[in-house]
């Protein structure tokens, strides 16, 4: 499907514990135009996480069968359970908003694919190793050998800047949004002109 709007598609990715949920719920916060992309996920929800609002639980049986229909834009294994980006849920919001994915570098290669969708990509990286395992020992949501899973896969994860337009790197939240700010500002004014031109 074509989208005729000027409606922006942004990726926001990064290792795990790099800051990206916080920037994302900032995002939306301050531009009513902007609703972030919920994924369904096959994972247990944490205490604080709402159905519908932070992810769509499903099954595993459920999530297969909705890879089998091919009903996804693009998802992913990460440890061990799925997550994934619904083509229905993005095709309806997009006629209507701007979309935030918070997504990994696998959803970002898959996303990329559609060639109709417009995506600006950013990666979203801590200043360095040391800080991360601080920042994930602090947020304290996981196990240590959860944040030791995650802090091993960093070295991995972050190999994949090259498939981003912008790379960020989130030193102090205030600068690092405001530095995301400055980029979708640019692209949404780039976008309106070329459908102004098109007129």
């Amino acid at each position: 499907m074509n989208h005729d709007s000027n409606n922006i598609m942004v990726i926001l990715s990064s290792p795990s514990g790099a800051g990206k949920t916080t920037i994302t719920k900032k995002i939306q916060q301050k531009y009513q135009s902007f609703k972030i992309s919920v994924s369904h996920t096959t994972r247990k929800p944490r205490p604080n996480e709402v159905d519908g609002v932070d992810y769509y639980f499903i099954s595993h049986e459920k999530f297969k069968k909705l890879i089998s229909e091919g009903k996804f834009y693009e998802y992913a294994k990460i440890f061990d359970n799925y997550y994934g980006t619904l083509k229905e849920n993005v095709d309806k919001m997009i006629k209507k908003n701007d979309i935030i994915f918070d997504i990994d570098w696998q959803g970002t290669q898959q996303l990329s694919k559609f060639k109709n969708l417009k995506l600006i990509k950013i990666y979203l990286i801590p200043p360095n190793k040391n800080e991360l395992k601080q920042r994930l020992i602090k947020r304290n949501q996981d196990s240590p050998e959860e944040v030791e899973r995650r802090f091993k896969a960093y070295d991995k994860d972050v190999q994949h800047w090259k498939d981003y337009d912008y790379i960020v790197i989130n030193e102090n939240i205030e600068t690092c949004y405001k530095q995301i700010e400055n980029i979708i500002s640019i692209n949404k004014n780039k976008s309106f002109k070329v459908s102004q031109r098109a007129l």
